[in-house]
């Protein structure tokens, strides 16, 4: 699985996602930490990547747009990456699991 891990979240996290075997980059290892939401958008689509974000603008043009690329909205509270990386290693496997059955908008509460 190719992932984009959005400006909100910390890059150990795309770190994190390729020990475990997927591609992944940080908007900030792409120079794309200030990029808009559209820029992100469009070079996931471009890249064939899932984007990761807390970013509750990406969501809502999931759900009011056909196509573009696959979505999970992390909607945790802020908190120390160790613990992040902690909640993450739980929760990968389901959202595997739904990326793989064809959801676009995985909500991970």
């Amino acid at each position: 699985m190719r992932f984009l891990v959005d400006a909100q979240l910390p890059p150990a996290l795309a770190r994190w996602l390729a020990a475990k075997g997927h591609e992944a980059a940080h908007v900030g290892d792409l120079g794309m930490q200030a990029a808009s939401d559209a820029a992100i958008w469009n070079y996931a689509l471009a890249a064939s990547s899932v984007i990761v974000t807390k970013d509750e603008d990406f969501a809502q043009r999931k759900v009011l747009e056909d196509g573009g690329p696959s979505v999970v909205w992390i909607r945790l509270p802020n908190t120390r990456r160790r613990d992040l990386l902690g909640w993450f290693d739980t929760a990968l496997p389901d959202i595997l699991a739904a990326l793989a059955r064809g959801d676009t908008l995985v909500e991970v509460i």
